[in-house]
């Protein structure tokens, strides 16, 4: 299947979901998503996909929402984004078959908010994952209030979000934020050994155990909370200070 923002690959079981805007570093538009529902859509109903692995092309996973795409929208037209977004993420996190995230390099804002929604996370031990929202008068979406807090405890995931600061991804696997940090060489091969292990086994009992883990988290309240992410996301977008936050990010990027 041929996508304009992914690429889509099934091989042994595996089926794997590469962002492809490298001179972008991935960013994240509305066709992105539209895109990753559809490769997601074709894992799901493919009998001999067993696990599917996300990962990004180049240098990053995702440096998240493209921000020249996202300057101009209306309010309106950044529901939509938003409301993509969000359905993507609720898919990717009920996803029936087993997801893993190759965090390849930067896993940004939203970039980053799609791995936590992966069942597995290994990075390569280089890899920059943060949220910078609060630094561009934006709000973290997908889910991720009570994903970062799942994996690492409200302090430290209060910690993350206030400061906007990224970590490696040593760091990333010292506090439990992914499953394993590797050398960025071996990131692929570490991942589809993972993949490979999953995909020997029974996926009627691998659907059944993910359902399970996820009623166990209380996942029934999970919308409640996705629709104040997309109405706190659209009024950050929408406040005084956006516009000047990012023309500050921007400068900021432009330095570095």
């Amino acid at each position: 299947m041929d996508f304009e923002t992914v690429r889509y690959l099934k091989s042994e079981g595996i089926a794997t979901v590469i962002l492809n805007r490298p001179k972008v570093l991935n960013a994240m538009n509305k066709q992105l998503w539209i895109d990753l529902q559809a490769a997601l859509n074709d894992a799901r109903q493919d009998n001999g996909i067993k696990v599917v692995v996300i990962t990004g092309e180049g240098r990053a996973f995702s440096t998240g929402a493209d921000l020249k795409d996202s300057k101009n929208r209306t309010i309106e037209q950044y529901r939509d984004y938003l409301e993509a977004l969000q359905e993507v993420s609720r898919q990717i996190i009920r996803f029936d078959k087993p997801t893993i995230a190759a965090i390849n390099g930067y896993a940004l804002g939203s970039g980053y908010e799609l791995a936590l929604a992966c069942d597995i996370r290994i990075a390569a031990e280089t890899a920059s994952i943060g949220s910078p929202e609060a630094r561009v008068a934006s709000s973290i979406t997908g889910g991720a209030f009570r994903l970062i807090q799942d994996l690492i405890g409200p302090g430290k995931a209060k910690e993350l979000l206030f400061t906007a600061e990224s970590i490696d991804g040593r760091e990333a696997e010292r506090i439990g934020l992914v499953n394993k940090a590797v050398p960025a060489d071996q990131l692929m091969e570490k991942t589809y050994e993972m993949a490979g292990r999953i995909a020997q086994n029974a996926s009627f009992s691998l659907k059944m155990i993910k359902r399970g883990l996820h009623l166990a988290q209380g996942e029934i309240s999970l919308e409640g909370l996705m629709d104040f992410e997309v109405e706190g996301c659209l009024a950050c977008v929408s406040s005084s200070s956006r516009g000047e936050a990012l023309e500050r990010f921007e400068k900021r990027k432009e330095k570095e």
